[in-house]
């Protein structure tokens, strides 16, 4: 079993990565590999809505300007999604936000393709905004039809300089209880 995770902050190594780490080490001592890929920083855009991917029935987007459809396989060859991301302005990134507008689309349009693989996100914040972007992203695996596991409480972690997440032992202690719900239900749904 194989987990993709998503990190959705601009800072490689900040408090989203150590958020998504500290799911995956978890996972990873539950016998489940997961890979954190960086797409924080990328400049992908938005979804057209050219419907193209729908007519193509080839698991890609037509755009071919930018690196999303390397995410979107990443994604696809996965049993688990994670995505990860800070909270700008009570929202996710740009990145999350066109990640999710165009595998989303994609996975629409070529028959629900992430149906039945497990989603969760992994939230970073300073201070608020944090239920909202849980929200934003919990939609998204919701209509894409992908099983949500939870935790103790919604998976956000509190920080604002790289690592000042690490500091918050509630947010360490749902990562963490998220990290194994996850690795327990992809054994049940794999």
């Amino acid at each position: 079993m194989r987990v993709a995770a998503f990190n959705g902050s601009p800072r490689p190594r900040g408090n989203t990565y150590h958020s998504l780490k500290t799911v995956l080490d978890v996972m990873s001592a539950e016998g489940i590999e997961g890979e954190i890929f960086q797409l924080g920083g990328k400049m992908l855009s938005g979804c057209r809505a050219c419907f193209k991917c729908g007519q193509t029935k080839d698991k890609r987007c037509f755009l071919k300007n930018d690196e999303m459809n390397y995410f979107i396989e990443k994604a696809l060859a996965a049993d688990g999604i994670l995505i990860g991301s800070p909270v700008y302005f009570s929202n996710v990134t740009t990145e999350v936000k066109a990640f999710i507008d165009r595998c989303g689309m994609v996975a629409k349009q070529n028959d629900d393709m992430l149906r039945g693989k497990a989603g969760a996100g992994v939230i970073s914040v300073r201070r608020a905004g944090a239920t909202f972007v849980y929200s934003a992203i919990n939609m998204f695996f919701g209509i894409s039809q992908m099983v949500i596991p939870c935790s103790a409480y919604w998976n956000v972690g509190i920080g604002l300089m790289p690592g000042d997440v690490l500091n918050d032992q509630e947010g360490i202690v749902t990562f963490k209880k998220l990290g194994l719900n996850m690795a327990n239900l992809l054994k049940k749904i794999c």
